[in-house]
């Protein structure tokens, strides 16, 4: 069974008139930008490599896989990961973040050169007017270091995404002197900053629509656009669609939004609208491996309520809910019951829907519950003692809660 006109989707209205058609690259900062939340625990190598592997088999394009010139730990992960993404041949491309500084792109060369192993070099520079009155700097030196970095990476045949920082908050002159003269020295790709998540949906359009305008087509270089984007107003992942419908050619996200402060675009979330949205096609089956993994091996809690992922994303205790599931399954159609009551097939993520039992609940989810468990659902007088007990609760019945009533 399919839609067939079940479903009206406005969301795909004014499909033809975006560039939702095509394919967006997607950079996965999880091991960088990820791991420079305050809160967060930064995971063995061996956690890394496999988060790695479920990246490649999620679709993702490329990793950033760490800041060369934190320190020898950084460094030696960074070499573990680009053998394995070597040896085990993985599509996943890795790439690294890096001041506009030599000690910088220096080590990010022998990493490149140790492993044989072909590494991005994303080199950073704060842009906005703020960020220069506080740090100091002027134009002409940003340019100095700027050029001595990009050029370095160029001359050693290291791929460049020329990185501003606070980019959302810079002037346009500044962005064309900055992004015009890395392009010159050999930058192929440049990447927009929403660094401390200052960006609105119609702001992020805006900056993506003028760099390519005055920026890049003038260049007559073919370069790639790159958003990078912070959810500090909680405006993270609809800015990173909006710069998607603008026209940037790659977006960066980590899991479960982890990251500087309040954290990145959520990566899995972006997945699956880009997923519903018809433009990523991988398998997302192990979504919840890749989330269960950074939540576990970098201590981040997984709210209940927390979209798609959360314990309660496809689960409900609601009467009216359970009973329009309950009666698709009775339909024998499970395309149906997977989206009668939920925006998100849990199919798509390798998740079922579920009917619990609670104070809102109607007899049809006791029913439900027995049957899904291999009781009697039409046992009548079991029902109605479930039915009772739970309208006395002040919250869902755990399972052993029910089974209790079930064995006495």
């Amino acid at each position: 069974m399919d839609d067939s006109g079940l479903i009206h989707d406005w969301n795909v209205a004014e499909f033809e008139t975006l560039p939702w058609g095509r394919r967006v690259e997607l950079d996965d900062e999880t091991l960088r930008d990820g791991l420079q939340s305050a809160s967060v625990v930064d995971p063995p190598v061996e956690a890394k490599i496999r988060l790695i592997h479920i990246m490649d088999e999620l679709g993702i394009h490329s990793a950033d896989i760490g800041l060369p010139g934190a320190g020898p730990r950084a460094v030696a992960d960074m070499v573990r990961l680009c053998e394995e993404m070597r040896d085990a041949k993985l599509a996943v491309a890795p790439n690294c973040a890096a001041r506009t500084m030599l000690a910088d792109v220096e080590p990010a060369a022998r990493i490149a050169q140790k492993t044989g192993v072909v590494l991005e070099v994303c080199t950073f520079i704060g842009s906005s007017p703020i960020r220069l009155f506080a740090e100091g700097w002027t134009l002409d030196g940003m340019l100095r270091t700027a050029e001595e970095s990009v050029s370095f990476c160029v001359d050693e045949g290291l791929p460049v995404t020329f990185v501003t920082e606070d980019t959302t908050r810079a002037d346009p002159e500044t962005l064309k002197t900055l992004y015009g003269n890395a392009i010159r020295w050999g930058a192929r790709r440049i990447c927009l900053s929403d660094t401390v998540g200052h960006a609105t949906p119609s702001g992020a359009r805006s900056l993506i629509r003028f760099v390519k305008r005055e920026i890049v087509d003038p260049s007559g270089v073919e370069v790639k656009i790159d958003w990078h984007g912070h959810r500090d107003r909680g405006l993270g992942l609809a800015n990173a669609l909006a710069a998607i419908e603008a026209g940037a050619n790659r977006v960066h996200a980590t899991a479960l939004g982890i990251g500087e402060r309040v954290g990145n675009v959520e990566m899995d979330l972006l997945l699956v609208n880009l997923a519903l949205a018809g433009v990523h096609e991988a398998d997302l089956s192990r979504l919840g491996d890749y989330c269960r993994l950074v939540s576990g091996e970098c201590g981040v809690p997984l709210p209940a309520n927390y979209p798609v992922m959360g314990a309660d994303a496809f689960r409900t205790a609601t009467g009216v809910h359970a009973a329009a599931i309950v009666k698709a399954h009775a339909k024998g159609a499970e395309w149906l019951a997977d989206r009668v009551y939920s925006g998100i097939p849990a199919s798509l993520v390798g998740r079922e829907q579920e009917i619990e039992i609670g104070p809102m609940s109607g007899i049809s989810n006791v029913r439900y519950w027995l049957a899904k468990r291999g009781y009697d659902g039409g046992d009548t007088a079991l029902c109605k003692r479930i039915f009772a007990r739970a309208k006395r609760a002040d919250r869902t019945l755990t399972e052993e809660e029910v089974l209790d009533i079930v064995r006495t």
